[in-house]
């Protein structure tokens, strides 16, 4: 297998992530490239992107909040990021077809999880369909049922993952 880089988004990425973005998810739910481009310059420090031979390939980002769940407003408003927020959300995950089921995905979260608990976060927030509730509970996120999300016409569910220090 070819080496897998994950490094922090920068402005020179935003043509590439809004490629992988329209790849990866339906019109309905991608975001668009002026929302990744507020992204990028609300909050690079929680979006990162997986690297294959100088090509983006896949990434993960999200605001910081005081919220245990995402609301709509969120995927739009970047002013909504609260920089010393207690949860970092995730809008996306995503990874091309064609790397997909070679733990890239795994790879991201887990550097996500990682950065947000070396950042004093209590945890992460995240909202899925029903075929990935049990995808994102291998990392230990709990479902905490039907989100009040109506993102792109969808059944979400919410989801939670406290760090224990947090969760006492």
């Amino acid at each position: 297998m070819t080496k897998i880089t994950i490094r922090p988004v920068t402005p020179d990425d935003l043509d590439a992530v809004t490629s992988v973005e329209a790849t990866c998810f339906p019109a309905a739910e991608a975001a668009t490239y002026e929302s990744f481009r507020q992204r990028i310059a609300a909050f690079p420090e929680s979006f990162f992107v997986a690297v294959c031979d100088e090509t983006i390939i896949g990434f993960i980002n999200g605001c910081v909040t005081n919220e245990r769940t995402i609301r709509d407003e969120m995927f739009e408003d970047s002013s909504l990021h609260t920089p010393d927020g207690k949860y970092q959300s995730i809008f996306g995950l995503d990874v091309l077809p064609e790397y997909r089921c070679q733990g890239i995905a795994a790879d991201l979260m887990n550097h996500l999880i990682d950065d947000a608990r070396k950042k004093g976060r209590k945890g992460l927030i995240l909202t899925c369909k029903d075929r990935l509730i049990h995808y994102y509970e291998k990392f230990g996120y709990r479902n905490l049922g039907v989100s009040a999300s109506v993102h792109g016409g969808a059944v979400w569910y919410d989801m939670l993952l406290e760090f224990e220090e947090a969760a006492q």
